[in-house]
């Protein structure tokens, strides 16, 4: 059975809908990697493949938001980033616009070290608020946070005003901020939280998932 008859007959089986959707980013340019990371391999498969393998089975849909023209690896259900649309921002919003479930979890291809049940505490959380976000620090994980689908329109106005930071949704909306602390008993050294921006990232995420390093992709 292909991905999207799987989605389908897990959505038909919700009288109600989908009730937990998923929006995996990977339309940015890769500059700092070098190459499009979506396909850069990890393990058997290619990068977006692995992480769509944690995240899917987590939500009752899921979709990837690409660049338009770019090529994406797998049978996946794809929505573009809007014409002119630049950053994760406008990702969001492809995404937002796109899925039925009100509750939607946010991530990125570049995130292979996701553990599944960071994605479970995150939606047990989202129920009276509009974002859960982790905060590591100073730094709000906004591409590993469950976002509510109403927050839509707000991130439409973000974008037309220019302010193109994930961020910025969170003056819109009512944020449950979830602390390290609250994370580590199921993810002890954060690792849903690392991303594979540069070649050295890369090669230290296949290394922690337990395959061997490939040639420099510098």
């Amino acid at each position: 059975m292909s991905d999207s008859s799987v989605e389908d007959a897990r959505q038909a089986s919700r009288p109600d809908g989908p009730t937990r959707a998923a929006v995996v980013l990977c339309g940015g340019h890769s500059r700092r990697m070098g190459r499009d990371k979506a396909w850069l391999p990890f393990g058997e498969t290619t990068l977006l493949e692995h992480v769509m393998g944690r995240v899917a089975p987590r939500v009752d849909e899921c979709v990837v938001v690409a660049r338009g023209g770019q090529r994406v690896p797998g049978a996946f259900d794809v929505v573009r980033d809007p014409p002119g649309g630049e950053g994760p921002l406008a990702g969001i919003v492809a995404g937002l616009a796109h899925v039925r479930a009100e509750r939607v979890f946010v991530t990125a291809c570049d995130a292979p070290l996701l553990v599944p049940a960071v994605i479970d505490r995150l939606f047990a959380l989202s129920a009276d608020v509009d974002v859960v976000v982790p905060r590591v620090g100073r730094h709000h994980m906004v591409l590993t946070a469950v976002y509510a689908r109403s927050l839509l329109p707000s991130a439409e106005a973000l974008l037309a005003a220019g302010r193109l930071r994930p961020f910025y949704l969170l003056e819109h909306a009512r944020t449950h901020i979830v602390g390290e602390d609250d994370l580590r008993d199921i993810d002890p050294d954060l690792d849903s939280l690392r991303d594979c921006d540069t070649p050295e990232a890369y090669e230290d995420a296949l290394v922690r998932a337990g395959f061997a390093a490939p040639s420099p992709v510098r």
